[in-house]
């Protein structure tokens, strides 16, 4: 019976194997998984190929079942005791992967143990595809999770930063994805040399058509690189605008001015621009400077001890570092002295300078030290005949 099976198989099986059959036909038959103790009681069985399929796919379920529970279940509780809960979160989520993968490659098994007439050779690529599908996938769950998982460790891994996990995040996908679909056109004997020269000359002529975009496209991913700025930074454009980033994307950043409309601003165009970020430098204190002028023959040590004492009185001006005044110059009709103190956030810079001018204005006529203003003197060297 055993050799009638074979011969069949022979007469039915083409001559010519595609380059996805010679995958498929790679793969072990199950006996090579076998003892030798054990090689008589299959020989047995197989003559008999649909129950030896049967058997092939219970004991790979039984297999996938133990791999997951017991060897991903037991590595799980160890690594409960681990500090730090990415071993958790990448276990857990390889848990239904692991079983279907172990369990799929077993009923590849089966189907070719089956020996059936016809359609074997397309289930047997059907399997394999699942096979790939769910290592791509497994894939993306742990390109995300390591990435995760780097930026919050931002203090041991500085090359990682959580402004750049999305771009590192779509990069690792895209390279996942592509190396998944290669081997999935492998599998159902497609060669993707052709295609690879064909979307060349596409991207050619797509790449002309679409120059802006491609320009907003990499001005984006040099941002997310260089970093000039970050979302919830306040800065400052060489046009005018100025407003706290709420979002960096891939083609434009957007603004929002303290008149709560948004600006969206193409990358190409902040990429090339003189941007000053306002919450940039060691911390995102600002340091507000403030003009004030006094007539001459005022005391400079009182005009300075009052402004020093209205920094110090107010209440948004920070401690560390201490406000300051200074004494810039002589102006032509004024003492000019400067005010310096440092605020908590850039956006609060005009409602605090406003504050600020009015309690000056209020405290230095109460001293009695005169805020100059010009003044023009008419002299009349002779009054004309006729009056």
């Amino acid at each position: 019976m055993a050799d009638t099976a074979s011969s069949t198989e022979e007469a039915i099986k083409p001559a010519d194997i595609d380059a996805a059959t010679a995958v498929t036909e790679n793969l072990p038959e199950f006996a090579d998984w076998l003892p030798d103790a054990l090689l008589p009681y299959w020989n047995t069985v197989s003559q008999y190929p649909i129950i030896g399929a049967l058997v092939i796919a219970a004991i790979f379920y039984v297999l996938a079942f133990v791999i997951r529970e017991i060897i991903v279940r037991g590595i799980s509780g160890f690594a409960r005791n681990t500090q730090t809960d990415l071993d958790n979160r990448v276990l857990s989520g390889l848990n239904k992967p692991v079983f279907n993968i172990v369990f799929l490659f077993g009923l590849s098994l089966a189907v070719r143990a089956a020996k059936l007439p016809t359609g074997s050779e397309l289930l047997v690529k059907i399997l394999v595809s699942l096979i790939l599908v769910t290592l791509i996938r497994a894939a993306f769950f742990l390109s995300t999770e390591l990435l995760d998982a780097l930026a919050r460790n931002h203090h041991r891994f500085a090359a990682i930063e959580e402004r750049t996990v999305p771009l590192l995040d779509i990069t690792a996908k895209l390279m996942i994805l592509l190396f998944g679909s290669y081997s999935l056109l492998l599998t159902w004997g497609v060669n993707p040399v052709g295609w690879l020269a064909s979307a060349g000359i596409v991207g050619l002529a797509v790449g002309f058509a679409a120059q802006d975009t491609l320009a907003n496209l990499f001005a984006g991913f040099f941002i997310l690189i260089d970093s000039p700025y970050k979302v919830g930074d306040y800065v400052n454009l060489d046009s005018g605008e100025r407003g706290i980033v709420t979002q960096i994307g891939m083609r434009s950043t957007r603004l929002l001015t303290r008149d709560d409309v948004e600006i969206t601003v193409p990358n190409s165009v902040m990429g090339n621009a003189k941007i000053i970020n306002e919450s940039g430098g060691p911390h995102e204190k600002m340091r507000l400077r403030l003009a004030v002028g006094v007539a001459y023959g005022s005391d400079v040590h009182e005009t300075e001890r009052v402004l020093h004492a209205i920094a110090v009185e107010h209440d948004e001006i920070c401690e560390h570092p201490a406000p300051r005044v200074r004494m810039r110059g002589l102006g032509d009709s004024s003492l000019d002295f400067e005010l310096l103190g440092w605020i908590e956030a850039p956006e609060h810079k005009g409602r605090i300078t406003h504050e600020l001018y009015k309690q000056i204005y209020d405290t230095l006529n109460n001293a009695n030290i005169e805020i100059p203003f010009p003044k023009r003197d008419l002299y009349i060297k002779e009054m004309p005949a006729n009056l």
